[in-house]
């Protein structure tokens, strides 16, 4: 910024040259100071000094600094804040209409998704007494030192913001920490450190001309025992000066808890949490380094944000100071870490403790006898007991009773303590619990609730209840991982639990139990090129896959089918290679080609590219949606044809490149019968039918074809037609087992040996022999 072209240089000149037209003694000192070359040249130079002053004090963001190297400019990574009407506290709402609410949007975000939202600065720029809420590090300190920043810009600066003239004077109020209460002396030594010439008359000047924006930062950090004086203080400096502006800031909890804050002439706004845009404006700002942006830093990482494993992650994002957290964890690391149990109980640190050191608040005295690391186990023992009843909103006085049975069963809680300090204490500090409803609380995150409700589960050794419970309940899912992230050494023992949970959903099947049977013996000493877990899997792949009846009791390729390939995804490279070629290329084609023929068989005529498109469509396959299958290039090739191509040709050529495949990919299973495959299908595509020909023969064609391929997996129709009470248990056997190999993923640590005993029994018929099991 071109310091002697800042805005306030010419306020300065008027507040000084109005001075000096006036009578009386502040306007003498000022002549005194501001007349002649050699005081024209101290206000210019006082000026400058108290730009640079203002960005070097206020506008370079440095926290956490075990991970953050150096400040960074604040005008540089600053994202457009986005600010509610005072609509953070619904009134009137209840608990189970919270509860319905939040299940109907489908999202993990608590906050409201329907309040219209006003560009930050556009309303700072229209109000003239503004206060700020929000929960903590949410950006409120932020967004008062970036409106003083846009005051001090040049007029001419087409990025300016805020048109206001006047000078942004910012103020932390945690400094008003005994009795001496002065505003006015602390605005004047803001002046003074910047060499202004008399600093209190210039002061008085100022605010008797309306010239000053006073930004009172952080209400919600004045002592306990002196805010009450504060806040009067504050109010009568406002009405002693109210041709000025003021923008306040406070944390939400704190300004609700002390209802006799007033600020009557404050219009009240809170911060809403950030969008998908904010996220997305904030990363790209972060990494805005020449390397960064030769490497495609910033894309890249909202593309990892965007992925389904990072939905918990990318909900702490909505944060800014967690936001800053995850940006310099994939700062430093290039990648989100895979135990995510250890950056969400860092992120649950920051807000429990870090941020009010860092920010060096003075503690509530309740915290004199309510340390972080019994907070924890508090939030802990909450968070379980609510995710157990499936209750994310509670009301205050459960909230508190909970609070006082923990501190009474707690050894050496101080007598002081009751439920509703604790409360109180909670949500103003940390912001973990926030008041969503009148007396209705929540926790900030969802993400936060299951990282506390894991903690809880392996403190208290509550696994197997876990495991007995919840394995197949996909509200739970990041629970599970979670877990086996916590559980250090004893990862194994919990997955041996999971593992012999998940035998339970197949036992009592006869038809599943053979199933197993089959995919053990039709892969056994097959070649040696892939793990032998992986072959097992794709085996199972090929035989969901191999039921081509769409209208069979259970559409199993839409359910069970999705499940293997999940399971394929989870065990790595080797089984998504093998299973791209045997389920998407060979299974997923050849079973395209059954489907389209009998799609041909019951439609007799085919007249349109709509009639296409449903034959194509008839059946929906895992392997499309997960690995590309090569029925999106038979789609492709259907409507590529040009007007001296029939449909009806177009059809018939599909169907013989849906089963022109390449045996190499079927090297898994032992079968002889697999010799000659190449074979068998040029003769089935020699003999594809006209497409004019009779549904009987169609109907033939299929179920020749279908026959032909079961036999050659020595499997009968019968072995893969289920029940439907078939069809879940081998869902929920699938989900089990992709969920056990997430959660060997998201474990600190699981020794070789004893993951090669229990790898080498997923997927089969025989039980590992373990303690733990």
């Amino acid at each position: 910024m071109a310091l002697v072209e800042s805005a306030i240089g010419g306020v300065a000149a008027t507040i000084i040259e109005q001075a000096i037209k006036g009578t009386g003694y502040v306007n003498q000192q000022i002549k005194d100071a501001y007349t002649g070359t050699l005081a024209e040249q101290k206000r210019i130079a006082a000026v400058n000094n108290y730009v640079r002053r203002y960005e070097e004090r206020h506008c370079q963001v440095k926290v956490m600094p075990g991970l953050m190297k150096e400040p960074l400019p604040l005008d540089e990574i600053y994202t457009a804040v986005k600010l509610l009407n005072d609509e953070s506290i619904r009134f009137f709402v209840g608990v189970d209409d919270l509860e319905e609410t939040y299940r109907k949007k489908g999202r993990r975000s608590f906050g409201r998704d329907d309040s219209e939202r006003r560009d930050g600065m556009q309303v700072a720029n229209a109000e003239q007494y503004l206060m700020v809420l929000g929960g903590p590090g949410i950006g409120k300190s932020t967004f008062l030192r970036k409106i003083g920043l846009e005051v001090l810009k040049p007029r001419q600066d087409a990025s300016k913001q805020i048109h206001r003239d006047c000078i942004p004077v910012l103020i932390e109020l945690k400094e008003f920490r005994d009795d001496t209460i002065n505003l006015k002396q602390k605005i004047a030594a803001e002046f003074e450190t910047c060499g202004f010439p008399e600093a209190m008359a210039f002061t008085d000047a100022s605010l008797a001309q309306g010239k000053l924006l006073v930004l009172l930062d952080g209400l919600d950090e004045v002592p306990t025992r002196n805010l009450n004086a504060v806040i009067k203080h504050l109010e009568d400096f406002v009405d002693a000066h109210d041709n000025n502006a003021f923008v306040a800031s406070c944390r939400i909890a704190a300004y609700r808890s002390n209802q006799g804050i007033g600020f009557r002439r404050f219009t009240d706004v809170t911060m809403a949490e950030f969008d998908d845009e904010q996220i997305e404006q904030f990363v790209s700002r972060w990494f805005r380094s020449s390397l960064d942006l030769e490497a495609g830093t910033a894309n890249k990482y909202w593309e990892l944000l965007q992925k389904d494993e990072h939905t918990a992650t990318k909900e702490l994002a909505q944060t800014p100071l967690l936001l800053t957290f995850l940006c310099l964890v994939y700062d430093r690391e290039q990648t989100l870490p895979a135990q995510r149990s250890s950056l969400y109980g860092k992120a649950l640190n920051i807000l429990l403790s870090e941020w009010a050191a860092q920010k060096r608040l003075e503690q509530d005295p309740i915290y004199e006898g309510f340390h972080p690391d019994l907070e924890k186990v508090l939030l802990a023992e909450i968070a379980h007991n609510s995710f157990v009843q499936d209750q994310l909103f509670f009301l205050k006085d459960d909230l508190t009773r909970r609070i006082g049975e923990f501190l009474a069963d707690t050894l050496d809680a101080p007598k002081y303590l009751d439920g509703t300090a604790v409360l109180t204490a909670i949500e103003k500090q940390q912001g973990v619990l926030v008041e969503r409803a009148t007396d209705i609380y929540s926790f900030s995150h969802l993400t936060l609730q299951e990282y506390l409700t894991a903690f809880h589960i392996v403190e208290q050794r509550l696994e197997d209840a876990l495991v007995k419970q919840h394995l197949t309940d996909e509200r739970w899912r990041e629970v599970f991982l979670l877990v086996a992230g916590l559980s250090g050494n004893r990862a194994i023992d919990f997955l041996y639990r999971l593992e012999k949970q998940t035998r339970i959903y197949l036992e009592s099947y006869t038809k599943l139990c053979n199933l197993l049977y089959w995919v053990t013996a039709s892969t056994e000493g097959s070649k040696e090129t892939y793990s032998p877990l992986a072959t097992r899997a794709a085996a199972f792949a090929a035989a969901v896959e191999s039921n081509s009846d769409s209208n069979s009791v259970l559409v199993l390729v839409g359910g069970i089918g999705i499940a293997v390939e999940k399971v394929i995804f989870s065990i790595g490279s080797s089984a998504r290679y093998i299973a791209t070629g045997i389920t998407s290329s060979n299974i997923s084609a050849i079973n395209s080609a059954i489907v389209m023929a009998r799609a041909i068989a019951r439609d007799s005529l085919i007249t349109s590219n709509e009639t296409i498109t449903c034959i194509l469509d008839d059946r929906t396959f895992a392997a499309d949606s997960m690995i590309g299958s090569s029925n999106e290039s038979i789609i492709d090739f259907v409507f590529s044809f040009d007007s001296h191509r029939t449909i009806d040709r177009a059809i018939e050529t599909a169907i013989r490149l849906a089963i022109d495949i390449n045996p190499n990919h079927l090297e898994i299973f032992n079968s002889p019968k697999f010799s000659d495959i190449s074979e068998q299908l040029d003769q089935f595509a020699k003999a594809v039918p006209d497409v004019s020909s009779s549904s009987e023969t169609w109907w033939n064609w299929a179920d020749s074809l279908e026959a032909w391929w079961l036999d050659t997996l020595g499997l009968e129709k019968a072995d893969i037609t289920f029940t439907e009470a078939e069809a879940k248990a081998l869902q929920d056997y699938f989900y089990a087992t992709e969920l056990l190999l997430r959660c060997k993923k998201a474990a600190i640590r699981i020794p070789k040996q004893a993951w090669a005993d229990l790898e080498a029994h997923l997927l089969t018929p025989h039980r590992p022999e373990n303690a733990s099991s």
